[in-house]
């Protein structure tokens, strides 16, 4: 199987439509206008996951201030996905659903060989015009992972 390969700096980021934790419908192009973290978790409720979570949360006033939205896609169910929000109780993450990995294989990011589709922990920093401006991938959850995105958001909003 080949390793994924995420989308280049510089491309147009796919719109997609996914159900987010709290039941709404949300497509990517409802955020144009607005600089999008788009970030690939492999699964609620694991440790990485939940540290990469926790320091969004922690950073969320920062990207909030600079305009930039969190977006958490994940091939879990959106009831997992509301359980995990509720449990850590995160507030300023929208986390989405992509039960089928649709969305995580438009970005290049599915895992080949799982068992059940998941996705590599990447992250997309998207400009105000969709494009694609920054990709992080490799990154370790509990080091920088958010930091470097929020470097990234700040580079994009003149900083």
């Amino acid at each position: 199987m080949p390793p994924i390969n995420p989308l280049p700096e510089g491309t147009e980021a796919p719109d997609f439509e996914a159900v987010a934790h709290t039941g709404e419908k949300v497509r990517l192009s409802d955020y144009k206008g607005k600089i999008v973290v788009l970030y690939f978790y492999p699964r609620a409720m694991t440790p990485g996951c939940t540290r990469e979570g926790h320091r969004f949360e922690e950073l969320a006033e920062e990207f909030e201030k600079r305009g930039a939205v969190i977006l958490g896609v994940s091939t879990d169910s959106p009831d997992r996905n509301k359980r995990f929000a509720e449990k850590e109780g995160f507030k300023h993450i929208l986390l989405l659903s992509d039960e089928e990995g649709k969305i995580a294989e438009s970005y290049g990011v599915l895992k080949p060989g799982a068992k059940r589709p998941s996705a590599a922990r990447v992250t997309f920093i998207i400009d105000k015009d969709g494009v694609i401006r920054k990709v992080l991938v490799g990154v370790r959850p509990a080091e920088r992972h958010a930091d470097l995105a929020l470097e990234a958001v700040k580079e994009l909003s003149g900083e």
